[in-house]
């Protein structure tokens, strides 16, 4: 399982989503988007906003840190990838 969190630096919601996973041991790629003009055009192409962060796991794309949304995804992804 794959999981891309798209951040900028000074986001405070990228610091706490990127502890929050980190706690969890849940390994990430990042992509700054400060450093990715790919990665910036890729984020509006997949959620259609420039807000930050951007989380994708496996087909879902969640805008913003959100718990509850980020743990039903990865456990859905899980779940596809048993079978």
């Amino acid at each position: 399982m794959e999981i891309k969190i798209y951040t900028m630096p000074a986001c405070s919601w990228c610091d706490k989503l990127k502890k929050w996973l980190e706690s969890k041991k849940i390994a990430y790629h990042e992509i700054d988007l400060t450093e990715s003009d790919k990665g910036r055009d890729k984020i509006i192409e997949i959620s259609g906003q420039m807000s930050v962060p951007v989380i994708e796991i496996g087909n879902e794309v969640i805008v913003g840190f959100n718990e509850a949304n980020i743990e039903a995804a990865i456990k859905v992804e899980k779940e596809k990838n048993k079978e």
